[in-house]
């Protein structure tokens, strides 16, 4: 069965394996002057060229793809295709048990597509060390591997969705037993599944830091007011690569509240946005004054900023802990592929 396995994935494998080989040379190629680069600069990001971002996120798009495309054309077909075509059969009656032909193919497949995916991870988490998060001197930046865009594309988390997509598929295919259908399938709930994950698990998979801050000049990260709404107030984590989860103004009670009413009006104009009397000279809005009066009025009253996020030392925390749950889920998908085969296949 083994050989059987083989057989059926090699030309999968070894197309897989050309195109992250050639992914691996041209980053062990320019991995060393980009990290001498930033070694030497603290404003690295105004440093780099086009071919160092179009590496960065080629990196991104290529690690978010693969365990996509492990799930979508190894997985699925996997058992699919045997159980539409029917050639399954064969291979039940001879020697070899129901659960020792899908130990064989799904084994083999598993540890493929790992091998495979922790090579390019690896590869582009080595690459792109010295950047992640780079902030530009005037205006400009790299996300941080904290940031949900880049932490799936980091360190050991994409060989767990590699080996969850592979497994997924597999279970799809041998319940609607139809490779296209097994396919589109897999690829809609493996996306709703990296969507959700980020958004309300990976925050709560390590206990994350929260603070309370005064809002200050020192501190503010941006104001920012939707049209006709209130302005909005987000401070600065303690580290610009931290992931921010919650940014929050609350008033002297602890209670989550918009600004008051009066900062608006206490807001000094935008750049070049004074108003002039008949003679061109530059007038000052009456009712406004500084950024620093207002925000010790705001401390004068009671407002503070809830900040709560992961810093950057939780980045291994919450890998393995968010690879540990994609193995998990792998196990308990593989135990159910086991058990359907066995009870609901004939």
């Amino acid at each position: 069965m083994i050989w059987l396995t083989w057989r059926q994935l090699r030309l999968g494998l070894v197309a897989t394996c050309v195109l992250v080989t050639a992914a691996c040379v041209w980053l062990a190629t320019t991995g060393p002057a980009l990290a001498r680069l930033a070694h030497r600069n603290t404003d690295v990001y105004d440093l780099l060229t086009d071919t160092h971002r179009l590496l960065f996120n080629g990196g991104i798009a290529a690690l978010a793809v693969l365990p996509a495309v492990l799930g979508i054309f190894w997985g699925a077909p996997l058992v699919a295709r045997e159980l539409e075509t029917g050639t399954y059969r064969l291979a039940w009656s001879q020697s070899v048990t129901r659960s020792r032909w899908l130990a064989s193919k799904l084994g083999l497949t598993v540890l493929a597509g790992a091998a495979v995916t922790a090579v390019l991870a690896t590869a582009v988490t080595w690459w792109a060390a010295p950047i992640d998060g780079a902030q530009g001197g005037q205006q400009g930046s790299l996300p941080s591997r904290m940031t949900p865009i880049a932490f799936g594309m980091r360190g050991v988390v994409p060989i767990g969705y590699a080996i969850f997509a592979l497994v997924l598929g597999t279970f799809v295919g041998l319940v609607v037993r139809r490779s296209v259908a097994a396919m589109a399938i897999t690829l809609a709930v493996y996306v709703f599944i990296q969507i959700a994950v980020p958004m309300w698990v990976r925050p709560h998979l390590v206990a994350p830091v929260s603070i309370t801050e005064t809002i200050s000049e020192s501190t503010i990260d941006g104001i920012t007011a939707e049209a006709g709404g209130p302005f909005n107030i987000t401070l600065q984590t303690p580290d610009s690569r931290d992931w921010a989860i919650t940014n929050q103004t609350i008033d002297a009670d602890g209670n989550a509240t918009d600004l008051p009413a009066w900062f608006a009006d206490c807001l000094p104009p935008p750049p070049g946005a004074e108003g002039r009397d008949s003679q061109g000279t530059v007038q000052a809005h009456p009712s406004t004054g500084t950024l620093d009066a207002c925000l010790t009025r705001l401390d004068a009253e009671g407002y503070r900023q809830r900040l709560v996020y992961h810093p950057l030392s939780h980045f291994w925390r919450l890998q393995w802990a968010e690879t540990a749950l994609y193995l998990t889920a792998s196990g308990l998908l593989a135990g159910l592929s086991f058990w359907w085969l066995r009870r609901r296949l004939s």
